[in-house]
């Protein structure tokens, strides 16, 4: 005799239905994750303070970490200073070198170009390795629209091939101004393609809103493929498509539901650093110390506030 599912379902019980209901796509983690916080040298990057003066600066304002830009690595260690040095100063200080920010055209269409962008990034890599910083930006420098996303996936796996050579690995990561990748599911789509346990995204609160990517696809995402997360926010009285790197403000001066969007970096698993990444004028005029202050207060104020 045939079983009718429909009536089986209905003898069982609304009781019964219950331990049967489908699981959510993306269950949750079992650990949730923490919070560490950084400061990308280019809040106070107007100021020029110099490479030294970052590290100092991140240090006596309280914060865990730091996220160096490659040409200031670059001009320090020109000046006559070994990687050596450079390593013992953030030990010294107290501070983990959690990224680093440069700009090698890894994913141009071109293929020379790109190679070139590959020659670069181990260059780059292998210096980073030298000063105990293991992960570097990965963003589509050299994409043209439209992006062949099965290639660029390709070229991130060969990427993440070389961040194992190297000890340094690539944050994929899109900027919402910029039109060839500029959302969240280019990457994802990347990341999909690539197919390989160490990849690592590197999302940012500005890039989501401008690039009009919103902010729940981050509920798609688990464990350490994020590792990094840009903190800043955003005016609400410039309209989107309008908006610059430079109108970014600090977390919480702005409209970005960053409750919602700690919660859902919590949820996630595994150990966040949260990088204050700002590139506002209005900043560069004021101490940098102070802003640096400000920055992390206004970091923990947000983390506290989606507690």
């Amino acid at each position: 005799m045939k079983t009718n599912r429909r009536n089986v379902v209905k003898c069982m019980g609304l009781g019964a239905l219950g331990a049967f209901a489908p699981a959510p796509a993306f269950s949750s983690s079992p650990k949730k994750s923490t919070f560490s916080y950084c400061l990308n040298t280019s809040t106070i990057r107007g100021q020029q303070p110099g490479l030294l003066r970052y590290i100092e600066i991140a240090a006596e304002a309280g914060y865990d970490g730091i996220e160096v830009w490659v040409d200031d690595v670059k001009k320090f260690l020109s000046e006559g200073h070994s990687t050596e040095a450079l390593k013992q100063l953030f030990r010294q200080h107290g501070l983990r070198v959690e990224n680093a920010i440069g700009f090698a055209p890894w994913m141009a269409s071109d293929e020379s170009k790109s190679k070139a962008g590959f020659r670069q990034m181990e260059e780059e890599m292998n210096m980073l390795a030298e000063i105990g910083c293991y992960r570097v930006a990965a963003p589509g420098i050299g994409a043209e629209a439209p992006v062949d996303l099965m290639a660029a996936g390709r070229k991130y796996k060969a990427l993440l091939d070389l961040g194992r050579k190297t000890g340094v690995m690539p944050q994929l990561e899109f900027w919402g101004a910029f039109a060839p990748f500029h959302h969240l599911g280019q990457i994802l789509m990347v990341a999909a393609v690539a197919n390989d346990p160490d990849v690592r995204l590197l999302p940012d609160v500005y890039h989501l809103y401008r690039g009009g990517s919103g902010f729940d696809g981050l509920k798609l995402i688990r464990g350490q493929a994020i590792e990094i997360f840009h903190m800043n926010d955003y005016p609400a009285s410039i309209p989107r498509e309008k908006q610059q790197d430079r109108d970014r403000v600090y977390p919480g001066d702005g409209v970005a539901p960053l409750s919602q969007i700690l919660r859902d970096l919590r949820e996630m698993g595994g150990d966040k650093v949260l990088s204050l990444e700002l590139f506002n004028p209005s900043y560069w005029e004021r101490d940098p110390l102070e802003v640096a202050k400000t920055g992390l207060l206004k970091m923990k104020n947000a983390v506290k506030a989606s507690s």
